[in-house]
Formats: C-alpha cells, sequence, structure tokens
C-alpha cells in the first residue's frame, strides 16, 4: 500500500516502540561511512547510561505526527521499562504496554481495562504459575538462562537463541496453545503470553474512545502481527521477526530501508497518509 492513500479522520497513529521507533547501539543498521551518519538523538538510559536512540529528524516527524493524529506507542515492554523512553513533546494522552495487558491514560494505568483482562484470563487461560513452572523445567536450564515475571500477567525468559532447539519452541507453543497461551521470540527474549493479551484488543479500546476514523499501526515483531492485520493501515520495517518470516498484508506498506532509519521513514509515510486525508 501506498503512503499516499488517504482515510477519514480523526486518525489514531500506534506505533511500537523497540526496532521500529527507537533502537539500540546494535540495531541501528548504520549503512555507509560515519561522516554520512544520520544525527541521533538518545531516547532511552538506563543504568545511566544511553540504551535507545532515534535520528533527530524521526523526533521532528514524531512531533509533527502527534500534532495531527493522536499518537499512541504500543510496546510488550512493562510500564517501567516504557517509562524510561523519552520521546518528544507531551505526555501522550493514551499509551499501551505489557503487551495491551495494561492501558495508561495520561501515564496513569486504567484499571477498567485491567478488569476487563483479568475477567477474561481467568475465564480462558491456565494460571500464570503454570508457565513459570514449564519454563522453570531443569531440562531447558541450558538455553532458559533468567525468568521474569510481567505485570503479573506474562512471563519473559531470556535465552541463548544458538543453544535452544527448534523442538523446543514448536513444542512450547503447541503447550502454550492448549492452555491459552501465546508464544513469541523477540531477540534474546521468549514470551509467553495469555491470549487475551493483545496490542491489537487493546487499541481497539483507544480507537473507541477517541473516535478514531482511521488507524494507523507500525511494527517489527510477531507480537505486533495482530496490532497490524486490524489496522486501516499498517507499516513494517525491512528487519525483524515479521521481516525474517515474510509477513505481507494488503493493507501493509515495507520501508525500504532497515533500522533506525525506517523508523524515521514509518513516520515520514504516516504523516503524508494524514496529510493526504486532510
Amino acid at each position: 500500500m501506498s503512503e499516499t492513500r488517504s482515510g477519514t479522520g480523526p486518525y489514531l497513529a500506534a506505533c511500537d516502540l523497540d526496532r521500529t521507533l527507537i533502537y539500540s547501539r546494535n540495531a541501528l543498521w548504520l549503512e555507509g561511512t560515519d561522516k554520512d551518519a544520520p544525527p541521533l538523538v538518545v531516547a532511552e538510559v538506563y543504568d545511566g547510561a544511553p540504551l535507545s536512540y532515534m535520528t533527530r529528524a524521526a523526533e521532528d516527524l514524531l512531533l509533527k505526527v502527534a500534532a495531527v493524529a493522536t499518537f499512541v506507542p504500543v510496546t510488550t515492554r512493562t510500564q517501567a521499562q516504557y517509562e524510561r523512553v523519552r520521546l518528544p513533546g507531551p505526555v501522550p494522552e493514551y499509551a499501551i504496554t505489557s503487551n495491551g495487558g495494561k492501558l495508561l491514560h495520561r501515564g496513569v494505568p486504567d484499571p477498567q481495562w485491567r478488569g476487563h483482562l483479568t475477567t477474561q484470563i481467568a475465564a480462558g487461560c491456565a494460571p500464570l504459575e503454570s508457565m513459570e513452572e514449564l519454563l522453570s523445567n531443569p531440562t531447558f536450564s541450558g538455553w532458559i538462562l533468567r525468568l521474569h515475571r510481567a505485570e503479573d500477567l506474562f512471563v519473559y525468559a531470556i535465552v541463548d537463541r544458538e543453544v535452544m532447539p527448534d523442538a523446543f519452541l514448536v513444542e512450547l507453543q503447541a503447550e502454550c496453545a492448549a492452555a491459552g497461551w501465546t508464544v513469541s521470540v523477540q531477540g534474546r527474549k521468549l514470551y509467553c503470553v495469555p491470549a487475551p493479551v493483545t496490542k491489537s484488543d487493546a487499541l481497539a479500546e483507544v480507537a473507541r474512545r477517541t473516535g478514531a476514523g482511521t488507524v494507523l499501526a507500525a511494527g517489527d515483531s510477531l507480537l505486533d502481527a495482530d496490532m497490524l492485520a486490524a489496522a486501516d493501515i499498517a507499516f513494517r520495517p525491512l528487519h525483524g521477526e515479521l521481516h525474517d518470516a515474510g509477513y505481507l498484508a494488503p493493507n501493509l506498506s515495507l520501508t525500504s530501508v532497515r533500522g533506525v532509519l525506517a523508523g524515521e521513514e514509518i513516520l515520514r509515510r504516516i504523516l503524508a497518509v494524514v496529510d493526504a486525508g486532510s
């Protein structure tokens, strides 16, 4: 789909963070000589050191997007991890963290959304503790290095991808599906998430509350796929899980570059859609 396609306002622009809008040092994928590299700004500090970046042009573009559309950061990060990120402009009216498990309104978790999810999870998913027990199997200790609980909603493990057998992932996906959970691997992190906890459902709630006429979304991971599929217009970069899986859809446009410059291109395309429909 071309970035010049127009829709109907009001517009809602939802963007994944890591490797879509912001990039770690190892994910910049800058090519060419250092003197030709784009100016970068620090988007996140962790333990007193820069951790994530975006281009200066992307920062300017994001301010323009937020001025003409409801901009919604969407991330699998926990709320605390999300709050380390410093995007330009005021705190967004809405943000989605914890893969849709938390809906923030002006930075504050919405209790009604959490109550809604709690009811759905209790009705159709195995307990969180059973997933922790599954991943704590000593047989997996060769590749599951650390296990974490996130927001009392889901679990994720730091894994050694080179050691982790393909058969393990296939078997884990089958066991989790039977228990009402989903599995995704992003870099060195393996996520097990209850099926009702999705970015797309949380974004649909934001669209309902804001009266959005057109929803635009961007992301790079398998956990973004449902959000991209539900959007009117979607974008993904030339890297990440979705790229490796060859994910395509009628509503989807691909960037022409990968890495931090793809984040800049995505914002430029979002702005073009809104401008064309205004």
